[in-house]
């Protein structure tokens, strides 16, 4: 298999259906994200959010990622203080993920227990330490300030 690095862009934080949304991208060399497949992930993302109540401050981590195969949401939610609840979503004509539309802007939950690809999870460690140092290692936690820490963009894979 050949391994390549993609690109990583960062995207202005979102509040959606009363969650603070941090939003990456991962993007394969040659392919982009329009803003239509973007608009079609975000108004699906609260369908994968936690279905239950929970006193953690709302943050969750979305990475959505532009594949020769297709699109995947991936959202990462953060619960009981210190856990991340993970759920995944695809489109395009991938049937072994559950999706058998072409079109990239029809979202559907990805019914495999998957949290991501080598490409996606680098965004995930980052936020794992943002996470501890604003919001759990200080006296008074700081959520505005984890909000706004983000790994930086750049390339990703590696």
């Amino acid at each position: 298999m050949a391994f390549y690095d993609k690109h990583l862009a960062v995207k202005e934080p979102l509040v959606i259906a009363g969650r603070h949304v941090k939003r990456y991208e991962v993007v394969t060399p040659g392919l982009e994200i329009t803003d239509d497949i973007r608009g079609a992930a975000y108004a699906f993302l609260p369908t994968i959010y936690p279905d239950f109540d929970d006193p953690t401050p709302p943050a969750t981590v979305t990475v959505l990622h532009r594949s020769a195969a297709g699109m995947y949401l991936n959202a990462y939610n953060w619960v009981w203080d210190n856990v991340l609840h993970c759920r995944t979503a695809v489109s395009g004509d991938q049937p072994f993920l559950g999706s058998t539309d072409p079109d990239l802007t029809h979202f559907s939950v990805i019914p495999k227990d998957l949290i991501g690809c080598v490409w996606e999870l680098p965004p995930l460690s980052y936020e794992r330490d943002a996470w501890v140092r604003h919001v759990l290692e200080p006296d008074e936690p700081d959520f505005d300030s984890y909000l706004e820490d983000t790994m930086a963009p750049g390339l990703v894979g590696r």
